[in-house]
């Protein structure tokens, strides 16, 4: 029989007490359904260890003339978590050699055969000629990104950071490899084809696909218990992962305090070391961890397509200005070259920032893609800087990625890629496409659910640039794939935003499984009455706009602030 309360004022001091008691009801339910939860996924795999292990004992009894794999079971429970589980059983049986295996081991092994699978699938593209350049160019594509893919596993299987978060973004940015492998050979007809390559990069990108799923469970299930997340994979201790030591580090320091601390000076006038900027990316030291390399780049029109490499870490480039210092390149797909090599500045080496420069491709928009700038560098910052373009100007490829007060120019598509990455305090900036065009500001390309990519758009501006048509529509981003993420907050949004906001990729509607929100824009073209009616378009709370902050997202901070470059970490 219940007990029933009166009606009637309650003194602040009892009403106090029960507010407690009720808050520690619910903290106490939440942990008993969690604990309930994860104790049925133990249960299940202890009983699949002990099953296996009975089966085996009585097989060795009836003479072991039949094979059995103990763990069989055990690991095939663990792989529930994957997208792909038959992969996962079959590429981590052969693997296991233990009984006694935790989640972190799990892991571990699916790292260790994704790296196996990468480096199978890569031989495939050892082929020095097909006759066929832009089938060449693509191939040559696929080993780079393939390579990437195998330097990011081997990364997280020797890391010894404490973050999860570290290690879901370098494993995104492996699957992202995958995929824009594949993507190469959509843009062209060549005697090797899509579906080709899909079929090929299957199983290698199934298993990546895995790691990223059981590294993302585990993280789950920390956060859940609300514990701090230790060493994973039983690691040895080190000092604090970082890429910046103390001693090197720029801090908030002034243009003018950068260039007269310039380890390598470019200048056209040849009043500086090198008269190219490619020239000076060759003298920086490879893989340098304790110092950053800083290149004043002087005023001028540089005509090159330059290429950070991947072993060419934490350089910081500064220039006079982004009307000053101007790298420009006309490379693009209609002339033969794929997308992803067709960037006048293209990043690899970790810890890149460029302050104070302008990217411009001069391809025109009659030559659709022609990147300005692609960037596939982990905690890469760009601060001050001008891209310029049309069809897809900024490629923000994958990995981790900071903008602060940049100015991005172009029609379709010209801010894309599958980075982690957040614009703050932008001016983004349509402009007049082909007579047929349409403008679309995003293009986000996440494949998988696990990975935790997207773009953050926070404190910008949308506003026309020099001749945009009033009567063009200009729409704020269009699904790339199918998990394509991107939020609008706090920005202002001008009047050439069509009033539905988004457009479809094909069709007349978007996958229910994309994330687009706008959060608390204000302007003309922030109005959300007319906006598509879309399952993935969703109002957000307070609470999970915040997820899209510098702080959260991108798990910005020290990297940012090491880069000399001012920055909000939430809302």
């Amino acid at each position: 029989m219940s007990t029933l309360t009166s009606y009637g004022k309650v003194n602040e001091s009892d009403q106090a007490m029960m507010l407690q008691l009720q808050a520690r009801r619910k903290t106490r339910k939440r942990i008993a359904i969690i604990s309930l939860s994860f104790l049925v996924l133990a249960v299940i795999v202890v009983a699949a260890v002990l099953g296996s292990t009975r089966s085996s004992k009585g097989d060795s009894n009836n003479g072991g003339n039949t094979p059995t794999q103990p763990l069989s079971t055990s690991i095939k429970a663990v792989c529930d978590v994957t997208l792909h589980k038959d992969s996962c059983y079959k590429s981590l049986s052969p693997m296991a050699n233990s009984t006694e295996l935790e989640p972190e081991d799990v892991f571990r092994l699916s790292m260790e055969a994704a790296v196996s699978e990468i480096l199978k699938a890569s031989q495939y593209f050892i082929i020095s000629n097909n006759g066929d350049n832009m089938t060449n160019l693509a191939m040559e594509n696929c080993r780079q990104l393939l390579g990437l893919a195998i330097d990011h596993l081997n990364s997280s299987l020797s890391s010894s950071t404490d973050s999860v978060d570290d290690l879901r973004t370098w494993l995104s940015s492996a699957v992202t490899y995958h995929q824009t492998c594949i993507d190469g050979f959509e843009e062209f007809n060549g005697v090797i084809n899509r579906d080709d390559i899909d079929n090929h990069l299957k199983f290698s990108s199934e298993v990546t696909s895995n790691s990223l799923a059981i590294i993302t469970w585990i993280s789950k299930v920390k956060t859940a218990f609300n514990l701090r997340r230790r060493r994973l994979m039983n690691l040895e201790a080190r000092e604090e992962h970082q890429w910046r030591s103390h001693r090197e580090r720029v801090l908030l320091e002034s243009s003018n305090e950068l260039k007269k601390k310039a380890d390598i000076i470019v200048a056209k006038d040849g009043s500086g070391k090198f008269k190219t900027i490619m020239e000076a990316i060759k003298a920086v030291p490879k893989k340098s961890k304790k110092k950053r390399t800083v290149i004043y780049v002087k005023k001028g029109v540089y005509k090159e397509n330059v290429k950070v490499e991947k072993n060419k870490w934490n350089v910081t480039m500064i220039g006079d200005g982004m009307n000053s210092t101007i790298v420009t390149g006309k490379l693009n797909v209609v002339d033969g070259t794929p997308t992803f090599s067709t960037a006048t500045f293209a990043v690899f080496g970790k810890g890149f920032v460029a302050r104070d420069m302008a990217f411009v491709n001069t391809a025109g928009p009659e030559k659709h893609q022609a990147v300005a700038l692609m960037s596939t560098a982990d905690q890469s910052v760009f601060h001050r800087c001008r891209f310029d373009g049309f069809q897809d100007t900024l490629y923000a490829h994958s990995n981790r990625q900071f903008y602060r007060e940049c100015d991005i120019i172009g029609t379709v598509d010209f801010m894309f890629g599958n980075s982690a990455v957040v614009f703050q305090n932008c001016n983004i900036l349509p402009r007049q496409p082909m007579a047929n065009q349409q403008n679309t500001i995003t293009a986000q390309g996440k494949v998988d659910p696990n990975q935790n990519t997207g773009i953050s758009i926070q404190n910008c501006t949308i506003s026309p640039y020099g001749n945009l048509s009033s009567s063009l529509k200009t729409y704020l981003g269009r699904p790339w794939k199918n998990y394509s993420t991107t939020v609008f907050m706090h920005s202002q949004i001008g009047s050439l935003v069509h009033p539905t906001g988004w457009l479809p990729w094909t069709g007349n509607t978007a996958p229910s499984t994309i994330f687009y929100s706008e959060y608390k824009n204000v302007g003309p073209g922030s109005s959300m009455k007319d906006r598509v009616k879309w399952k993935g378009l969703r109002n957000i709370s307070d609470k999970e706009a915040k997820k899209f902050t510098v702080k959260e997202f991108i798990n910005g901070g020290k990297w940012i602030s090491d880069a000399g470059v001012s920055y909000k970490s939430g809302l």
